[in-house]
């Protein structure tokens, strides 16, 4: 990698950067895919283009004073609270640059950079040294101050991150719905291109952030490419918009593109590149001019020479010689196995490819990654069994069990264990019930005894929730499903529903106290005694502002309710429910995902942090420093540590650490 540097200098004067932000429908997990740095090549002199960059200019110069955003520029050197400890999932990457003498490569775990012989060099951790948002692009370019180049990072949830090689700044837009970029593009001008999720195509020029121009307004934008006179933009739906001397073209199906969903843009003078989920379309001065590799799920692309290099989700590279009257396809191996190709890049004069688990060249990694302690980052549940083992539930990735010292795990994952939504312990017996959406995997002492479904007893195969209850030599087992509940006793099985007065069918949460059990539905809350319904409890005729019951927890003898838009409330013995005045607003609490201790009650919510009640204090409060995602998606305690689950990794702190006040 003796060429970086040269490399560095070439990629600071690049203007065309290809870049693809893009969610894959059937995960629940994000995942990026492709983004192109063009070094070398034929460039354009801005003199030449300079008329119709001032048209650019005057254009959006308008648009910048009616449609800015309101922005907070925060400089990243705050103290993260103490005893925040990552539990560290696998290595995922989704782009690559090459700056300040180092390689930067940056994923849902944060900035990693690396010196020229591959050799670690730095690691800066999101919700640690970074906002709690994965990072999804980055590019290299000088901005509107001047003071040379910067690395400038696109994430997913806080806005834009600058990167000047020592400190970073975030701009960080008010309102959240802008925060969700999906592309960067710096410009020669020292304006920065920003593709959004929802509001189209932004501008920042170092002072105030603006929608760029209303006909590129209100898209979701997966990819940018090339200058201020001759701008491609990708989209999720509505294919390629090209903007050209203050002129906008929408390039759909209808005129020819292989799908409507653009994964990824390579702009090169007067030639550009489309690559979509059914093939690449090539445009020469704008125009498209012939499809190419139909059928090919182009999320990266690369030019070299007369050859077209595109970077798929499962076959590899596959190259494309242009000058050929009919192009074929020609898989070429890239060392990245089955892994989704995130980008692709020249380094040393050769191809290197860069996959989800790490950058890859001639068949091997070029660069060296840490090792993982978990299989996956999109946490769905977590308990602790009495050996003090932690059993870690994915939301499409199976189970881990990890040792109490955090550092090995088994693994499981079929098609029964796969997505787990719940898991529950009974430390007497030592058996363990993991919630999936296939059946309910019953375990003893780690090892699976059997798998319930429907075939067993079930009234679905969905199980939402379990709650296990010892009676006597007998272990009561009640299954919620989103069909009504299953009860297991020594007697042998049977469901209740809504026939039977249930407040609703889809049930999310349960919970017991005594003899009582709660029932959370989507319908409301259902409240049982001996397995008889003897309350239900809706927006109707209760203090509930939210009928979608996502998580209950006993605290004494009090309910805590949590509601996927309405926050939590509590509900007493004697009836009466009591809203919480400092949970106002929209407030999405995500199932199960709540825990009580003497100290506090913890919630973990859709998109703000962890919210802790303070017991002593009677008032919530709300935390993200030291989360790798403010979505907080499961919660556990044992041996006086909190363990906190994520969309986006696991953390753990001494409960005594996380403030209450």
């Amino acid at each position: 990698m003796h060429d970086l540097n040269g490399e560095v200098r070439a990629a600071e004067r690049v203007d065309i950067v290809e870049d693809v932000f893009r969610r894959i429908p059937w995960k629940i997990a994000a995942l990026g895919t492709a983004l192109l740095l063009c070094l070398g090549g034929a460039f354009w002199a801005f003199t030449a283009i300079r008329g119709a960059s001032n048209r650019f200019n005057e254009a959006t110069t308008q648009v910048a004073r009616e449609g800015q955003f309101e922005v907070h520029t925060i400089p990243l050197d705050r103290a993260v609270p103490a005893g925040f400890e990552s539990v560290t999932s696998p290595a995922q990457f989704t782009d690559a640059a090459l700056f300040n003498g180092k390689f930067y490569l940056c994923g849902p775990g944060g900035l990693s950079a690396f010196d020229f012989n591959g050799k670690p060099a730095g690691q800066f951790n999101v919700g640690i040294d970074l906002p709690p948002a994965p990072l999804v692009r980055m590019a290299v370019g000088v901005g509107g101050s001047g003071i040379g180049p910067q690395l400038w990072i696109a994430t997913h949830g806080a806005g834009l991150l600058v990167f000047d090689g020592r400190s970073f700044q975030q701009i960080q837009p008010k309102v959240a719905a802008v925060r969700s970029l999906t592309s960067v593009l710096p410009l020669s001008s020292g304006r920065i291109l920003l593709g959004s999720e929802k509001n189209g195509v932004l501008v920042w020029d170092g002072h105030a952030l603006a929608l760029l121009h209303p006909s590129l307004a209100n898209v979701h934008v997966t990819a940018l490419a090339g200058t201020e006179a001759n701008l491609w933009v990708g989209t999720l739906d509505q294919g390629v918009l090209h903007w050209q001397a203050g002129q906008m073209e929408r390039i759909s199906e209808p005129e020819g593109l292989p799908d409507a969903r653009v994964l990824s843009l390579l702009a090169d003078g007067t030639q550009a590149y489309a690559g979509t989920a059914l093939g690449v379309a090539e445009f020469q001065n704008g125009k498209l001019t012939r499809k190419l590799g139909p059928g090919v799920f182009a999320q990266s692309l690369l030019l070299t020479g007369d050859t077209l290099s595109v970077g798929t989700l499962e076959e590899g590279v596959i190259e494309v010689p242009l000058k050929a009257h009919q192009p074929r396809l020609r898989p070429i191996a890239n060392g990245a196995g089955a892994g989704s190709v995130q980008r692709l890049l020249m380094l040393d004069g050769r191809l290197a490819v860069l996959a989800e688990n790490g950058l890859y060249q001639k068949g091997r990694p070029v660069l060296e990654t840490t090792g993982a302690r978990l299989t996956d980052r999109n946490i769905s549940a977590l308990s602790v069994d009495r050996a003090g083992k932690l059993w870690v539930g994915y939301f499409d990735r199976g189970l881990d069990v990890l040792d109490a010292d955090l550092q090995h795990f088994h693994h499981f994952e079929d098609e029964h264990v796969f997505c787990v939504n719940r898991i529950a312990q009974e430390p007497n017996s030592g058996l363990t019930a993991v919630a999936t959406a296939n059946g309910l995997a019953m375990f003893q002492f780690g090892k699976v005894l059997e798998v319930l479904t429907k075939a067993q007893g079930l009234i679905a195969n969905n199980v939402t929730d379990v709650l296990l209850r010892p009676d006597g030599r007998y272990l009561n087992v009640t299954v919620a499903t989103p069909a009504g509940l299953t009860m297991l006793e020594a007697s042998g099985s049977s469901s209740l529903y809504a026939f039977h007065g249930l407040v609703n069918n889809h049930v999310y949460a349960l919970a017991a106290m005594h003899t009582k059990l709660a029932v959370g539905t989507l319908g409301g809350l259902s409240l049982l005694d001996a397995g008889v319904v003897k309350a239900n409890y809706t927006t109707a005729n209760s203090g509930l502002k939210q009928n979608w019951i996502t998580a209950i927890q006993p605290v004494g003898d009090e309910w805590f309710i949590g509601t996927y838009g309405a926050g939590v409330v509590k509900l007493d013995a004697a009836g009466r429910w009591t809203p919480f005045p400092d949970l106002r607003g929209q407030l999405e609490i995500n199932p199960n995902a709540m825990v009580a201790t003497e100290r506090a009650v913890y919630a973990g919510t859709l998109g703000q942090g962890l919210a802790v009640f303070s017991r002593k204090l009677q008032r919530w409060n709300f935390i993200t420093a030291g989360l790798p995602s403010e979505n907080v998606t499961a919660l556990t305690v044992a041996d006086g540590y909190l363990y906190i689950g994520t969309g986006n990794g696991l953390v753990r702190v001494p409960e005594q650490r996380v403030s209450i006040e």
